[in-house]
């Protein structure tokens, strides 16, 4: 999933962006002898200029060395980062998205420990969100730090087209939306539920967040650890099957396979009455408020929890998405101080924790609240940041969590289920063998 802000952002962004950004090449890797930390991240016009005046302040404090910022964009990244971390162009510290996405270095002996920072640091360890801080570790240790904003997914809602079809309140349980999928549809709505089906990671929204709420959150973790029945475990068939049937049952109506997200396609559904729901990131707010400002003004824009499922074991309060992105240090750097250092006290920059706040961010720090409660969109982002303290656990999406072999594959065999070309059935048989 990609992230996104929650409010608008200055136009003169990309000019910062255009003279912070450094060029894509180092030496201060497990190779080199420099005492300047390279920090890769990602190209962002919005958050790239308030992370190099954080380490412009670094650089003016730190006793340790220096900071680097080198910045990717997202596809280019992730393949350069996998053919260079560790060898003599290797990053320092590295932007990731924790869980699997991490666990692929860690278990490749690349990626320091952090918990022994931490144990000397605990108000640094206590400054995040419990559900948040777990995206950066592995078998009880912390191999990544948040460093950027929770974007959990949401069931959108539009209130006017719910009211219109007799429902007063969001589906509380799985029962409860295909009721409302019923009323909607006998309400004269060919698509109850907006969905951008030409791209499947918002199909795989759905296949998240039921797994979840049916076997609970260690069906998944089990996946991609390769322990326990894996894709056979039971749930796995069970959400696959609840998905086609609410397909079946016309949740998403006919022709959301030409749908898309990014033309703006399934959220302009929600917004001009054609659909009543939309289960999406919570970047879809900005999103909204760009697109169909209107919408959401008038109070008509609506957001809920994912219903439950009856029986199942997950926690009703669990979360998916893009739980946090992270900074990890590579193992062997020769710039380790300065590394380490960076880290560590990049967040108790007030300066850089507010920037991003004010840039849309909902920062997992504990503190953090009051300061989301005094921006342009307070009540959206103190409700996604109490959703986030309050979650028993936050689930990466899939396709971050899994590698990148999986997760294609995945993707794929969920977009057949979703087009008709795939059964429940062929759905696990096909993930269990690969």
């Amino acid at each position: 999933m990609t992230p996104r802000r929650l409010t608008r952002v200055a136009a003169t962004a990309t000019t910062l962006l255009l003279a912070t950004s450094l060029a894509a090449c180092g030496s201060s890797g497990p190779g080199g002898s420099s005492d300047v930390a390279q920090v890769w991240a990602l190209q962002d016009a919005a958050l790239n200029p308030i992370e190099q005046s954080s380490i412009d302040r670094f650089n003016e404090a730190s006793d340790a060395g220096e900071a680097k910022l080198v910045t990717f964009g997202n596809d280019p990244y992730k393949q350069r980062l996998r053919t260079a971390i560790g060898s003599a162009n290797s990053p320092d510290v590295f932007f990731n998205w924790g869980g699997g996405n991490l666990k692929e270095y860690v278990d490749a002996g690349k990626v320091e420990d952090l918990t022994p920072l931490l144990d000397e640091n605990p108000e640094l360890a206590d400054a995040f969100l419990p559900s948040v801080l777990a995206g950066g570790q592995l078998d009880g240790k912390t191999y990544g730090l948040p460093m950027r904003g929770v974007q959990p997914v949401l069931l959108f809602t539009n209130q006017k087209v719910l009211e219109g079809a007799g429902i007063t309140e969001p589906p509380a349980t799985w029962e409860d939306l295909l009721t409302d999928v019923d009323k909607l549809k006998a309400a004269g709505i060919e698509k109850p539920i907006a969905l951008a089906g030409s791209q499947p990671w918002t199909e795989l929204m759905w296949a998240e967040y039921l797994l979840d709420r049916i076997g609970g959150p260690e069906v998944f973790q089990n996946i991609r650890d390769g322990k326990g029945e894996g894709w056979n475990d039971p749930a796995v068939l069970q959400a696959m099957t609840m998905i086609k049937e609410l397909i079946d049952r016309g949740g998403f109506g006919t022709g959301y396979q030409s749908t898309g997200y990014d033309v703006g396609g399934s959220g302009t559904l929600l917004a001009t009455d054609k659909s009543g729901f939309h289960l999406m990131g919570s970047w879809d707010y900005t999103t909204q408020l760009n697109n169909n400002p209107e919408f959401v003004t008038s109070g008509n824009l609506g957001y809920a929890a994912f219903p439950a499922v009856e029986g199942g074991q997950g926690d009703p309060s669990n979360l998916v998405g893009n739980v946090s992105n992270f900074y990890s240090v590579v193992k062997g750097s020769q710039a380790k101080d300065a590394a380490m250092d960076y880290v560590t006290t990049a967040l108790n920059d007030d300066t850089y924790v507010s920037d991003l706040i004010e840039a849309g961010d909902v920062m997992p720090l504990k503190n953090a609240r009051e300061q989301i409660a005094d921006t342009d969109n307070a009540e959206f982002g103190t409700d996604i940041y109490d959703r986030t303290a309050n979650a028993t656990n936050f689930q990466l999406s899939w396709d971050q969590d899994l590698p990148g072999d999986a997760s294609t594959k995945m993707l794929a065999e969920l977009s057949d289920l979703f087009n008709g070309a795939q059964t429940p059935e062929g759905f696990v048989s096909a993930m269990a063998g690969s």
